[in-house]
């Protein structure tokens, strides 16, 4: 069972989002209050590094992403999310998000695994 599973069995159909391919999901610097599962299609993160380089990260279904808004106070986005393709993703805030730890505390495994395989290829693409 992967993040995504847990997501889906918590979700109600309010929380079901639709992008167009070009929509933008959030952008640099936006106060972040969910993570998202993506159910169909493609997402891609950008960002500008620290050095003035941007990055980039394509976000495969089956992925989740945005924890980061669920574990931080006041988080400011660090990416702008725009969809590749149209999309149908799942919306998590933090009282459904600490929910799902409570109950199902593989939850978490799951996630930090994810973001865990998300940052090792990312590390593998930059070579």
């Amino acid at each position: 069972m992967h993040a995504l599973d847990t997501m889906r069995a918590l979700a109600s159909k309010a929380e079901v989002i639709h992008l167009k391919q070009g929509e933008t999901l959030f952008r640099t610097g936006e106060t972040g209050t969910c993570m998202y599962g993506l159910l169909e299609g493609s997402v891609q993160l950008t960002w500008i590094d620290s050095a003035g380089h941007e990055g980039h990260e394509d976000i495969p279904v089956g992925h989740v992403f945005g924890a980061g808004a669920l574990v931080m106070e006041d988080h400011q986005r660090l990416s702008t999310a725009t969809a590749i393709s149209d999309c149908r993703l799942i919306a998590m805030n933090r009282e459904k998000f600490l929910f799902a730890v409570q109950e199902t505390p593989m939850f978490a495994v799951q996630l930090l695994a994810s973001i865990d395989a998300r940052l090792r290829d990312i590390k593998l693409a930059e070579g």
